[in-house]
């Protein structure tokens, strides 16, 4: 009997991919709103080491690969405010780092961007939610343990910057006291 396995035991080639085999990051099942961040994150990291142009970068981006599949209305606010608004997004993560801004990576640093500005304007985003994109962004694109520095960044700032959902979420214990 041959080693081929039976189409109705369920391997049949259709069934073969696995997650092991596709490429990190481009999950069928990930949502608009990921991949507009995703592309947001990459269009940044030009604004930061490049100092490009938001527009000029926009442009490029929207050529990429699979930038149909992202909510383009979410990455436009992400990468026009974060880009337009990178000096007061940068004061409020200040505070909170123990190095100065050049130490830290522009992968770390434009993921800090996208959660601090979504906690502040994209109000139908839970914080919570913006809070784990972001440390899934860093772990993506990030250094080895980035995403450890913006989770303690993001989390620092949520109360401040969301203080009724995030004593909301204390209070039904989903979120650290």
């Amino acid at each position: 009997m041959s080693e081929m396995q039976d189409p109705a035991a369920g391997e049949s080639p259709e069934n073969k991919t696995s997650a092991a085999s596709r490429k990190p990051g481009k999950s069928a099942s990930k949502s608009a709103r990921s991949r507009a961040r995703e592309f947001a994150l990459q269009a940044l990291y030009q604004v930061i080491v490049g100092k490009n142009e938001a527009s000029d970068i926009d442009v490029f981006t929207r050529d990429l690969s699979g930038f149909h599949k992202a909510d383009s209305a979410h990455y436009d606010a992400l990468l026009y405010g974060c880009a337009e608004q990178a000096t007061e997004l940068d004061k409020l993560i200040l505070p909170l780092l123990d190095r100065s801004m050049a130490e830290i990576s522009p992968i770390e640093r434009a993921a800090m961007w996208i959660g601090v500005f979504e906690m502040k304007h994209c109000i139908d985003v839970p914080w919570r939610v913006s809070l784990n994109e972001c440390i899934e962004l860093a772990k993506e694109f990030g250094g080895t343990d980035g995403h450890k520095y913006v989770n303690a960044v993001l989390e620092g700032l949520a109360p401040q910057l969301r203080p009724h959902e995030v004593q909301a979420d204390r209070q039904a214990g989903r979120a650290r006291a």
